[in-house]
């Protein structure tokens, strides 16, 4: 019997197995994943500037871009985190009025015409993207103040607590101005005056960031821990999760991204009301998440992006609209209860990495004639 030696590489990779799967490398995967938002952010400039999308249909777009922004973010801690927060328009609120404050306050310094902002020029960009931050961090010490207590507890009583906290907020919103004795939020009359500074491009550079950034890090070493803690909270604090720190970690990165959306949504409609954010607005949001798919981020925008728009295409049947509405989503949990996705998350990628093996769900029905005939092959081999 012949020995059998090892082989000596000379230097530089070693050549792939002939059944090897191939596979792109990540900075590829960022290139793909960068060129095509880029191109949909062209495309959709392009159709706006172009006239084909008129101001109306425009709103509604962007609209659809800030719900996006709210279901993935509430995703965090509802669908990563297992958990049942209800005060998201809480934390809406606090982005859109922290937002909505300071780009008021720095235009009125800085001389910004709402010219400006209408016309993108560089420093009202920068005073806007200002704003979206200081709205965020605003929603995020909200998140901390409130996630520290109420993370201790479960279920239907962190579902009551969180929903508190935002009727606090809002009453906090509605009363503010005559317990300071200056005008900060409007109260009941609203807070008017605000700049129209959100666009397509911004609304929905927003949303490739926010979506770019909660994929990283659930695919992190944090993110495993959250979705540990999800599985089994106390096998993960027997193996050394630090839970306490890691479920106040998602609620405030989910109270953050529920800031900037709110910031965006000032800059949409121009004005704000504490009655916007009541408990319906953080129901409407949680639907959104629940249709989609509990963990699905490719779900969660989905359903927040058909949710939008199904009433708004309904106003033609102004009587009958919440009820189609209503219907639609009770046949959605009747004939699909765990969402519309599931779990599933789309990757571009990984279709990709399907067409370059050749890996076809049609081939998949071939596999196990073609492994019967490699046992017989085999056997007769041995034979």
């Amino acid at each position: 019997m012949a020995e059998r030696r090892p082989i000596i590489s000379a230097g530089g990779p070693a050549p792939a197995a002939p059944g090897a799967r191939r596979s792109l490398p990540m900075p590829v995967r960022y290139a793909i994943n960068a060129a095509l938002v880029l191109v949909l952010l062209v495309v959709g400039e392009l159709l706006i500037s172009g006239g084909a999308i008129n101001r109306y249909q425009s709103t509604v777009v962007e609209q659809v871009g800030i719900y996006i922004i709210l279901a993935v973010s509430l995703n965090i801690a509802t669908g990563y985190l297992g958990q049942l927060p209800l005060g998201h328009a809480g934390f809406m609120s606090v982005g859109a009025y922290g937002c909505a404050i300071f780009v008021t306050r720095m235009a009125d310094v800085l001389g910004i015409a709402v010219r400006d902002f209408a016309t993108g020029s560089p420093v009202a960009v920068a005073v806007a993207l200002g704003g979206l931050v200081v709205g965020g961090l605003c929603a995020a010490v909200a998140g901390i103040i409130i996630g520290i207590p109420a993370l201790r507890l479960k279920g239907d009583y962190l579902a009551i607590i969180t929903l508190a906290f935002a009727e606090i907020i809002r009453v906090v919103m509605l009363n503010i101005d005559s317990v300071l004795g200056f005008e900060l939020t409007g109260g009941a009359a609203g807070f008017t005056g605000i700049p129209g500074y959100s666009s397509f491009l911004l609304v929905f550079g927003c949303v490739a960031v926010v979506c770019f950034l909660i994929h990283t890090m659930m695919k992190s070493r944090h993110g495993r821990a959250i979705l540990a803690i999800r599985d089994n909270e106390i096998a993960a604090e027997a193996t050394g999760v630090n839970t306490t720190y890691y479920k106040t970690l998602a609620f405030v990165v989910s109270a953050f991204f529920a800031g900037v959306a709110g910031g965006l949504y000032a800059g949409c409609v121009g004005v704000l009301q504490p009655a916007y954010f009541g408990f319906m607005k953080s129901i409407e949001i949680l639907v959104m998440v629940v249709l989609g798919g509990m963990g699905s981020m490719l779900g969660s925008a989905l359903s927040a992006t058909v949710l939008t728009i199904l009433p708004e295409a309904l106003r033609a049947f102004s009587e009958y609209r919440m009820i189609a509405y209503a219907v639609v989503l009770v046949l959605v949990m009747i004939f699909r209860p765990q969402g519309l996705l599931g779990s599933y998350d789309f990757s571009l990628s990984h279709v990709i990495e399907r067409v370059m093996n050749r890996d076809f769900p049609w081939r998949k029905k071939a596999a196990p004639a073609d492994a019967a005939d490699g046992k017989e092959v085999s056997a007769d081999a041995e034979r």
